[in-house]
């Protein structure tokens, strides 16, 4: 009896040791107890306030660029030129010949090219054929009835780079058959992640737009011409939620789908421990903005982020169903706590172990004393 008396005692003055706080103890710390946390159960018009999946996409000025077209072009294009002169010694055409060809001409990062006794001529932004009545103009004076030829020799001269998890990382020209951005992408080889988590990230001069992956290929209407000078990022969705307490797992998870309920959460983390979960105190700790928490709470006087508690109590009947509908979010916390027998469960096994340590020194003791008798 003294031995029992002492071994809960002990337990009793240190503790038993568990997996986090209890349902008492985080309902204590509610703003309603004088704490700093709302403590919120969930039903359906939480669900559908709470429930906010971020929404990529393009602004307008992403969205009403016009394709570019084959026939413009821009600065960096190399143009092929052959020039006709119907005398025999002309301006441009070596003795005995009555053509020049000039193979390569650079359009210069001003959008100029330079043609000899045509001087300057400002090519960006002109089709073939318009860059072809400019020099035949200018150069009629000249010669007698010049005939020009204006033809591309290489790409539209605007690129694009690619760069993270795609087939291919680089620099693409923007050419007839990939001047779309989901048709650079799959130049580049797709995406190298899940769909369901890829985004894809447009960097053009001063301007972002960002779009889910999947988005991009389920609605052709966001699928964005590109310009030149483009960057083009594809990476993972890097939201992820803490799981803590009585789940099969205790770890940062990241995010497997687009959006991601709470029963999905749990089931990423292996469920609630069989032997020790307690079903009613599912929590998921939260930095609420203060527009939602308002709505959320009847309320209209929140500044700032609060500090949201909201509780699942999946033995309710209807309590899988609010799991599924409830959206977790990033930088939540998930927590479940262990159910109130698991604790008498461990005292009496910390008892156990205690009594028999106490009767193991107890008999050695005796043993000890009878040999020296």
């Amino acid at each position: 009896m003294v031995a029992l008396l002492a071994a809960v005692s002990i337990l009793a003055s240190c503790g038993l040791p568990r997996l986090g706080p209890n349902k008492r103890e985080i309902y204590a710390g509610s703003v309603q107890r004088e704490g700093d946390a709302f403590i919120v159960a969930i039903n359906d018009r939480v669900t559908r306030t709470t429930a906010v999946v971020p929404a990529l996409g393009f602004s307008e000025s992403f969205q009403n660029a016009s394709t570019l077209g084959s026939d413009t072009i821009r600065p960096g294009d190399t143009l092929g030129l052959t020039i006709w002169e119907n005398v025999d010694d002309g301006l441009l055409a070596p003795e005995a010949a009555n053509s020049t060809i000039l193979e390569e001409v650079q359009v210069d990062g001003s959008g100029f090219i330079f043609v000899p006794y045509a001087g300057r001529i400002k090519a960006a932004g002109n089709t073939p054929e318009r860059i072809r009545q400019i020099i035949t103009r200018k150069l009629e004076d000249q010669t007698p009835d010049p005939q020009v030829e204006v033809r591309r020799v290489a790409g539209d001269g605007s690129t694009v780079s690619l760069v993270g998890a795609v087939g291919g990382q680089g620099v693409y020209a923007i050419e007839r058959p990939t001047r779309t951005l989901a048709a650079m992408l799959a130049r580049a080889g797709g995406v190298t992640i899940e769909p369901e988590i890829a985004q894809v990230t447009v960097l053009r001069g001063g301007e972002t737009g960002k779009i889910w992956f999947q988005d991009l290929y389920r609605n052709p209407e966001v699928d964005i011409a590109l310009r030149g000078g483009d960057r083009i990022l594809v990476e993972e969705d890097t939201r992820a939620f803490t799981a803590l307490g009585a789940t099969g797992s205790q770890a940062r998870v990241p995010f497997e789908s687009h959006s991601l309920s709470a029963v999905e959460a749990i089931a990423q983390v292996g469920g609630l421990l069989a032997t020790g979960a307690d079903p009613t105190g599912v929590f998921i700790f939260r930095n609420e903005p203060a527009e939602i928490a308002n709505q959320v709470l009847g309320r209209d006087d929140l500044v700032g982020a609060q500090r949201m508690v909201y509780v699942l109590n999946l033995t309710e009947p209807n309590g899988m169903f609010m799991a599924r509908d409830f959206v977790v979010r990033d930088q939540d916390t998930l927590y479940v706590t262990e159910a109130p027998w698991t604790q008498w469960n461990k005292l009496i096994a910390a008892l156990s172990g205690s009594l028999g340590a106490v009767g193991t020194l107890t008999s050695t003791t005796d043993s000890l004393l009878g040999l020296g008798g």
